[in-house]
């Protein structure tokens, strides 16, 4: 079983994401465990603050160190974390590589940024890992926090019905996935390949690693140059 803690200002974003579909199938077999916490309990005085202004001047406020550090260290007296991430747009760029490495460990700690970012110091002394889901910015990490876990959850043994299908996804060996067909064969006069209702599965997965290629070389080539 995977646990992910996920840290974050506003924890009511992330109700809906772990609570239906892939996730929670994955919850409700025990392989998947996601525990949102929020960071206002460890906010400082009667208002609960947890950003403040930044030093230096300029526009935007700051998650301040005190409260992450002591959220942090009590998540890490009850379990040692193989990885502490900050979702935040100057991270490295989130890639199926990265879902595969994150899926094989038992311990992950994800911090949501939010306001103008957090404090320089949090990153030095805590964080292990800083990721990106793409050169834009949001209005906070909890969004990003789901997009990783997504990826990873579906990811565990046993969360899809059909063990291979993850496997078999966009961007697992550097390829996007080939085309697609269901019933009806023939709908309008659009048919579906013919080879695909054969029955001859070897040439059928040839076919496929050749549309997969083809269609990465159209729209992907970056991906093939990376091999």
């Amino acid at each position: 079983m995977i646990r992910i803690d996920i840290i974050s200002v506003l924890p009511e974003l992330l109700e809906s994401p772990f609570q239906h579909s892939i996730l929670k199938r994955a919850a409700d077999k025990g392989l998947l465990e996601v525990v949102v916490h929020d960071l206002r309990k460890y906010g400082l005085g009667k208002h609960q603050q947890v950003d403040d202004y930044q030093y230096g001047g300029g526009a935007g406020m700051v998650m301040m160190l005190e409260p992450v550090v002591s959220c942090m260290e009590d998540l890490q007296k009850e379990r040692t974390y193989d990885e502490i991430i900050y979702m935040t747009p100057d991270g490295e760029r989130f890639q199926q590589s990265i879902a595969n490495q994150l899926s094989l460990k038992n311990n992950l700690l994800i911090l949501c940024g939010h306001y103008k970012g957090i404090d320089e110091r949090i990153r030095e002394h805590f964080i292990t890992r800083e990721i990106s889901v793409g050169d834009y910015v949001l209005s906070g990490g909890e969004l990003p926090a789901a997009i990783l876990v997504d990826a990873i959850g579906r990811l565990i043994p046993g969360v899809l019905g059909d063990e291979t299908s993850a496997l078999t996804d966009s961007f697992q060996d550097n390829l996007l996935a080939p085309p697609v067909y269901t019933r009806p064969a023939e709908y309008r006069g659009w048919k579906v390949p013919e080879l695909l209702l054969s029955g001859n599965f070897p040439k059928i997965e040839e076919w496929r690693y050749e549309q997969a290629l083809k269609r990465t070389q159209e729209r992907r080539p970056d991906l093939l140059e990376d091999e």
